[in-house]
């Protein structure tokens, strides 16, 4: 084996034993990882071993060495490793299996069932596609002849006729050019009057009057389909016409990048303990690996408020805590500035915001609603984190999902344990419509 298959057993291995996903976002230490390499704890089996009872110190094969000492192997001497001394200070390198955004966000769809598809925006090359278009003209390298051959073929099966049976026609007593092309009309036989007429005088006296009537020769004469007499004779001619040429033109194609912006909103009041801070960190975190590795370019803002907002960093964005009131509305006008460098027109955003859903008085109904109507994103998502159940003034998911109902651009979902994040995820991810 090469060193490429021992790194797709490592991996396969690695995949086999590694924590299962779900566990991992509930109840995982997801500190462990960074924004893009996640490491998802592996299982570590410990090997079975032979284990040798120290009472019984006779029977056959019993020498006079220590139990467990291994045969014909050097004992440890002093220097070795096990003479006395200071512990070391170097910790011991845990396992993991690393995986990069877009793989989790594989991983994720398959283990919740997601199937989100990024839009594209902004358009960044335009190239030539497959010859799919057709123009009446173009250089003679793309005339597209299989095209004119079938129309020209088309136009042969309409005009063409029986020859051999018009002829026949023809030499029925008291039928002249002029009724058998009224016969042949009623028969939707595409003759002209002047091939009839040529027709007719190539036809000997003697010949006009063979038949007594049309029934007879249909009787008598086999008529052929032109579809027929064309598989059996081939043919000669094919009429093209000028109309009849097309020329296949590229289609062109716009290569269009697939860029998100996320604004995380959290709410930092002094109603948002330890508890309720790490369930955000447990909804948020999933959330912005599964974006970065769905989308070609990923930003993400991180906003903090009580009863003012201001952005962070987000190293600090989910620690951060502080002792002042509640007004989510100052969050939503913030995310709207920074918004402004975002157009609508290049990027998808999503707008993920999370609390205990404790707020100042009607500040939902009178601001937050009215701000979130007005910011245009693919989502708009709340996340109610309450371990203790609803708190008698938790109103505002409860407000958001009364006024928005059953919308695809706002997901309202509850968190009250670590067992209700994975749900979270999902309830946010695949509400998202077609709706630009």
């Amino acid at each position: 084996m090469g060193l490429k298959d021992d790194l797709d057993r490592f991996r396969e291995v690695g995949e086999q034993r590694r924590e299962d996903l779900a566990d991992f976002i509930q109840y995982g230490d997801l500190g462990e990882s960074l924004s893009d390499e996640i490491r998802v704890p592996i299982k570590i089996v410990d090997l079975p071993e032979f284990a040798y009872d120290r009472r019984d110190q006779g029977g056959v094969g019993q020498g006079d060495a220590d139990v467990g000492q291994p045969i014909g192997e050097p004992q440890p001497q002093p220097g070795d490793g096990d003479e006395e001394g200071d512990p070391g200070e170097e910790g011991g390198e845990h396992e993991y299996y690393e995986m990069d955004p877009e793989e989790f966000a594989e991983e994720l769809d398959e283990e919740l069932g997601l199937d989100l598809e990024p839009k594209g925006k902004k358009v960044i090359e335009e190239k030539q596609g497959p010859f799919t278009d057709i123009t009446k003209t173009g250089p003679d390298s793309t005339l597209d002849f299989e095209r004119m051959f079938k129309r020209g073929l088309k136009r042969k099966l309409a005009m063409s006729f029986d020859e051999e049976f018009l002829t026949e026609v023809l030499k029925v007593e008291g039928v002249g050019p002029h009724r058998a092309f009224e016969w042949a009309r009623g028969e939707n036989v595409p003759v002209s009057k002047p091939w009839l007429e040529d027709a007719y005088a190539d036809i000997p006296d003697g010949k006009r009057a063979e038949y007594d009537s049309i029934e007879q020769v249909e009787e008598e004469v086999e008529r052929t389909s032109i579809a027929e007499k064309i598989r059996t004779e081939g043919i000669e001619h094919v009429p093209f016409r000028r109309e009849d040429e097309r020329y296949r033109h590229p289609e062109i194609i716009e290569e269009k990048e697939k860029n998100v912006v996320v604004v995380n909103i959290r709410d930092v009041s002094g109603s948002m303990r330890e508890k309720k801070r790490d369930l955000v960190e447990r909804v948020f975190t999933p959330l912005d690996w599964y974006l970065q590795g769905k989308y070609d370019n990923a930003e993400f803002v991180y906003v903090a408020h009580d009863a003012e907002a201001w952005e962070v960093e987000r190293e600090e964005f989910f620690g951060i805590r502080s002792g002042g009131g509640t007004k989510i509305s100052s969050a939503y006008e913030l995310a709207a500035e920074l918004l402004e460098e975002y157009p609508w027109s290049d990027w998808n955003r999503y707008v993920f915001a999370a609390g205990d859903s404790e707020n100042s008085s009607n500040d939902t109904e009178q601001r937050v609603i009215p701000l979130m109507e007005r910011i245009p994103a693919n989502l708009h998502a709340y996340v109610e984190t309450q371990p203790s159940g609803n708190a008698i003034n938790a109103t505002h998911a409860e407000e958001l999902e009364r006024h928005f109902g059953d919308s695809d651009e706002v997901a309202v979902a509850y968190v009250t344990g670590p067992g209700d994040v994975t749900d979270a995820i999902y309830e946010v991810l695949s509400t998202e419509g077609d709706a630009e």
